[in-house]
């Protein structure tokens, strides 16, 4: 570990001068702290120092200037390479001297000349910041020129990764380089190449950062950057690697939101004392009240009001805050809030938001409410609320302090929360407008911060029927990590899908503790990520507040905690569908399937990403030998998997086809291939003379429903074809099949699956 004294003894001399970063030999002296390799270097005033200089090794060495004002001393000509004599070395110092003085310059090094291969993977960036939505992170990638190139060329994750020091193991770091670009390099990945250095040598690399980063964070140092560290062979010819420079920058870490825990952790005061328990109350309240609701007409409290009700609420603990009125809608109303005969443990809030700070205040104060819905929005960045603002953050602080704790607010700037189990729905969209989802309910977690996006979804899955549906704005108060961290606890729930903008101080580092949990106990998350440029996080902080971060550090952070990440909103509509029917299903990379058209089977063969194509047993060959002898297809039918039954195999044949594959014990997941146009299969809605009813009993999506019911193995249909066929499409997603338009896209999202399965939280 790290000497934290030493270290706080470096970064005190630099701040004590009023500086915002560390010269070189400061860095370095970091880096010999945390037990890495630096070049032998000397330091001295001048060249006029130079005479009494101790040797330095080699026949070159590399000359720079020490300066707190020039940061890259490359590009400013405070770097020389020369040849290990002293009027060289006088030279090139006397040479900076002319050229910097008008920088405060407080010496120069002189310092080895490493040898190295500049070969791809030969230099190395490893660095660490503090991000205030995720904490200390460290960073891990190539160095050199290929640095920009490799970042835009290779997949995500393959050039530069992330890791976060929290919950991080020796393990972790092992397994988050492999597939990394310089790992592959340097390791021997690559075909018929030999180790440059031992796996275990970049593992003790990255994990001395991993280490030191909770203390640079203690110590406010911002950034440390070495670019590059740099592959060298050793004598016996085993590699290290050798820092060849090093930045550092200090900022203020604590202050505003964020200060030191006794023990030195670096934590957000608001989001400690919180009390996130009362996020119970507020999914499943026994008791509420509604403030904004129109007497007369149907405004947005009116609507929430009738949602309450119909939802079942019990009404003789349901209260209408409204003056000068006796009832609305057969609920009790009170003429404000001092009135409300009890603390109750939803409050919904649907006023101008002129009026919502105060009303927020007043709830505070009285110890009215348990938790408190916000709908409106701009309480906090409307200019001239400063004063009422104030008051409510002051009465909510206070209130928290006391026996009661104070309210949970959620939003503001939301449309709030559909509980099915608290018998309330303040999404104020009429019905005719909305159709909620009915019937059996999913084991399905929804949190948003868009209310728009949320109701989009619920829309576009009329069959998806969540647990919760939790809208949270701008977070004000409670964050989208409470949430996640709050429900991980709900057993029942097996997919929480997730939608963000950006996170809160450090509810980031929070969101990726609930994931891990998560998926940790065989669940899943499927997380979207907004604002993911910089005209994406504008857009996004115009409507939530919200500062979206570095979109690549999220989406790294996300998958290593276990969560799937789609990169599109088409990717998010497909994962909702495909891991709400999986539950409960077995994972496993072997694909069988069957179509009727040839190109489909090629397009299978073509994207099956991770998975493989399973080889059939003789056991299942015979099946499927008399299901085409059945059918009258032998003499065209080929039996290999995908199996292509041609547009002549009827219903009864892509059945009993499919049912003898994925029964197979050597096939793990499944796909129907269903190109509909022929005319040998059931695949039109009722109407004309055709005589095809795709909804009628014994149908295609009749039996192949029966077969994904119970089949303990996951498997998708595929309709690849026009809008006539948009009837099939819907009765199979109905009867709870997932069905995907192309297949290309059914297995895009299949190894989606796969890889959140796999994923070592998942697997631990």
């Amino acid at each position: 570990m790290i000497d934290e004294k030493k270290l706080g003894a470096i970064v005190a001399a630099a701040a004590a001068e009023g500086r915002d970063a560390l010269t070189e030999p400061e860095g370095v002296e970091i880096l010999g702290l945390m037990g890495l390799r630096v070049p032998v270097s000397l330091a001295v005033r001048g060249s006029s120092e130079v005479a009494r200089l101790a040797s330095v090794p080699g026949d070159r060495v590399v000359v720079k200037v020490v300066s707190p004002e020039i940061l890259h001393k490359t590009e400013a000509g405070g770097v020389a390479m020369v040849d290990n004599e002293p009027e060289a070395i006088r030279a090139a110092i006397a040479d900076m001297e002319g050229r910097f003085g008008s920088y405060r310059v407080d010496g120069y090094t002189i310092n080895e000349y490493v040898r190295f291969e500049p070969r791809l993977g030969h230099e190395i960036i490893v660095g660490y910041r503090f991000a205030r939505d995720f904490g200390p992170l460290v960073s891990f990638g190539p160095g050199g020129i290929y640095t920009e190139f490799l970042a835009k060329s290779f997949k995500p994750g393959a050039a530069t990764l992330f890791l976060s020091p929290d919950g991080a193991s020796r393990d972790s770091v092992r397994a988050a380089l492999r597939g990394n670009a310089v790992r592959e390099l340097l390791c021997g990945g690559l075909r018929g190449t030999k180790a440059t250095i031992d796996e275990e040598r970049l593992v003790d690399l990255v994990w001395a950062f991993v280490e030191a980063a909770p203390a640079f964070a203690r110590a406010g140092i911002t950034e440390l950057e070495v670019n590059p560290f740099v592959v060298v062979r050793s004598a016996d010819g085993s590699g290290s690697v050798v820092a060849l420079d090093a930045l550092a920058k200090l900022g203020r870490i604590a202050g505003d939101e964020l200060s030191l825990a006794p023990d030195g952790s670096v934590v957000n005061r608001a989001q400690a004392s919180r009390p996130v328990d009362k996020i119970d109350r507020l999914l499943r309240p026994a008791s509420a009240a509604v403030i904004g609701v129109s007497e007369k007409g149907m405004n947005n409290g009116r609507i929430i009001l009738r949602n309450l009700i119909d939802n079942g609420f019990d009404r003789s603990r349901l209260y209408v805050v409204k003056p000068g009125c006796a009832e609305v809608d057969g609920v009790r109303c009170v003429p404000d809030v001092a009135s409300l005969p009890e603390r109750v443990d939803l409050f919904v809030l649907s006023i101008p938001a002129a009026q919502t700070p105060g009303c927020i205040a007043e709830l505070a104060e009285r110890d009215k409410a348990e938790a408190v819905i916000v709908i409106p929005g701009g309480l906090e960045e409307k200019s001239g609320t400063e004063a009422i603002v104030g008051r409510m953050r002051d009465a909510l602080a206070a209130s928290r302090g006391t026996k009661g704790r104070g309210p949970i607010l959620n939003g503001g700037n939301c449309l709030g929360i559909r509980s099915v189990p608290g018998r309330y729905n303040t999404l104020f969209i009429p019905e005719y407008k909305l159709p909620m989802p009915s019937g059996q309910v999913d084991p399905v977690a929804f949190i948003s911060q868009s209310g728009a996006f949320a109701i989009s979804r619920v829309s576009k899955h009329p069959d998806v029927n969540p647990k919760y549906l939790v809208t949270c704005g701008n977070q004000m108060d409670v964050t989208v990590g409470d949430y996640l961290e709050r429900l991980a606890d709900d057993e029942a729930i097996m997919l929480y899908a997730v939608y963000v903008e950006g996170f809160k101080p450090l509810d980031g580092i929070k969101t990726l503790r609930a994931v891990r949990r998560i998926a940790a106990s065989g669940r899943r998350v499927v997380f979207y990520r907004a604002g993911r440029t910089a005209a994406g996080a504008a857009a996004s902080a115009s409507h939530t507040a919200s500062i979206a971060g570095d979109y690549p550090v999220t989406r790294a952070l996300l998958r290593q905690a276990g969560a799937a990440v789609v990169e599109s909103l088409d990717d998010f509509d497909d994962a909702l569908t495909l891991f709400t029917a999986f539950v409960g299903k077995r994972p496993g990379p072997r694909l069988g399937a069957v179509s009727n058209a040839g190109f489909e089977c090629v397009a299978m063969a073509d994207n099956l990403g991770a998975m493989t194509l399973a080889e059939l047993s003789a056991g299942t060959n015979e099946r499927l030998a008399k299901v085409i002898e059945a059918a009258k297809v032998g003499e065209i039918v080929d039996i290999h998997n995908p199996l292509d039954i041609t547009p002549t195999g009827d219903d009864d044949a892509y059945v009993r086809s499919f049912e003898a594959i994925i029964d197979d014990g050597g096939v793990d997941v499944g796909l129907v291939g269903l190109v509909p146009l022929s005319g040998n299969i059931n695949t039109l809605a009722a109407g004309s003379a055709h005589g095809e009813d795709v909804s009628r009993p014994g149908a295609l999506p009749e039996r192949l429903a029966e077969l994904f019911r119970r089949s303990a193995k996951p498997w998708v249909v595929v309709v690849d074809s026009g809008e006539l066929y948009d009837p099939l499409a819907r009765e199979l997603s109905r009867r709870g099949v997932p069905t995907f338009r192309t297949a290309d896209r059914a297995l895009r999202m299949l190894n989606l699956w796969l890889e959140a399965a796999a994923s070592p939280q998942t697997r631990a």
